[in-house]
């Protein structure tokens, strides 16, 4: 029997196997999507995979188009979203050829399925770390580039998490009175001016930020509130941090972040080791730092003691490279 691809457009279909499957991440979620699709001017499409009833995965695409020039992203551009990609569903019990045949014909069902109705110029999907086996789009003349991130493990005690950490990180969450700041849980608002925040300390450095405030609250009042969480450091009643998380099954993903260069304390490493027990203490079993290819911020993050975990960025090959980026710079 083989692999059908639909396009699926129910919002509780798609979640519950978004549920099913430990590949996935938040942005994978209906909602995310929608709001991602606004957000960059692209057309969804959600592809999953049945096998008779049963789902064999999901990948979300995305269409953007400028004049006849059609792209295909998963994610799309520019929202500072590492990864997304396809996901596969099955018990774990699959045996490894079968998990490896059924990989390769939903991977190749949903790139048909790109082709004969986006018929992209150019494509680039980045997978999330849970997919491992990205062969098939190599496999199809995709190329492959090699990426990272950073992941701490939660399942040990908070103490042995705590001795991982560099001798300055460890000094500065255990060294500083509790009762020089308070980290909480922040709302709709807090996120925003911690975007904003963001955004003008990649101004002050001439670098691009485009997540906009209403991209993040469009995520706020979207997502549920177990998967949306933004923690507050405050110094005196003034704001002087803000970290937005995201989470999925057993992994929450530090997503977006602001502290202040000036405060009184180190608030970067103060939120940071607050998300980590928090999460900890829900149950989670791994914080992903999302990202660690810039040598400057991969050199604060790796203080944290954690695992170097790669991912992939594929796209298509099937053109010359000096067209492909030509087409790549006209989407962007």
């Amino acid at each position: 029997m083989g692999i059908e691809i639909t396009t699926l457009t129910d919002e509780d279909e798609w979640n519950q196997l978004v549920d099913r499957t430990a590949q996935a991440t938040p942005f994978h979620r209906y909602e995310a999507l929608e709001v991602i699709a606004e957000h960059s001017g692209a057309t969804l499409h959600p592809y999953a995979g049945f096998k008779g009833q049963e789902p064999v995965g999901i990948f979300p695409v995305f269409e953007i188009s400028k004049g006849p020039v059609s792209a295909a992203f998963s994610p799309p551009p520019d929202l500072k979203i590492s990864y997304l990609g396809p996901a596969l569903i099955h018990n774990g019990n699959l045996k490894r050829r079968r998990l490896e045949r059924t990989n390769k014909r939903f991977v190749n069902g949903c790139l048909d399925e790109v082709q004969s109705t986006i018929d992209p110029k150019f494509s680039l999907i980045r997978t999330a770390i849970g997919y491992t086996d990205p062969r098939p789009f190599m496999w199809r003349e995709y190329d492959s580039t090699a990426r990272y991130t950073y992941v701490v493990d939660l399942a040990p005690s908070t103490d042995d998490i705590l001795m991982e950490f560099s001798s300055d990180a460890r000094k500065n969450v255990t060294n500083t009175d509790p009762a020089s700041y308070e980290i909480f849980a922040g709302d709709r608002s807090d996120a925003i001016e911690s975007i904003e925040r963001t955004k003008q300390r990649h101004d002050e450095q001439d670098v691009s930020f485009n997540v906009t405030p209403s991209f993040v609250g469009d995520l706020y009042d979207h997502l549920p509130d177990d998967v949306f969480r933004v923690y507050v450091c405050e110094v005196d009643g003034e704001f002087c941090g803000g970290h937005i998380t995201l989470e999925h099954g057993d992994t929450i993903y530090g997503w977006q972040s602001w502290g202040s260069m000036d405060a009184s304390v180190p608030v970067n490493d103060l939120l940071e080791w607050t998300i980590m027990q928090d999460a900890k203490e829900r149950g989670l079993t791994q914080y992903d730092l999302v990202g660690a290819n810039h040598e400057r911020i991969s050199q604060y993050k790796s203080k944290f003691g954690p695992h170097l975990v790669p991912f992939v960025r594929v796209q298509d090959g099937s053109r010359s490279m000096n067209i492909v980026s030509n087409i790549y710079k006209k989407i962007r």
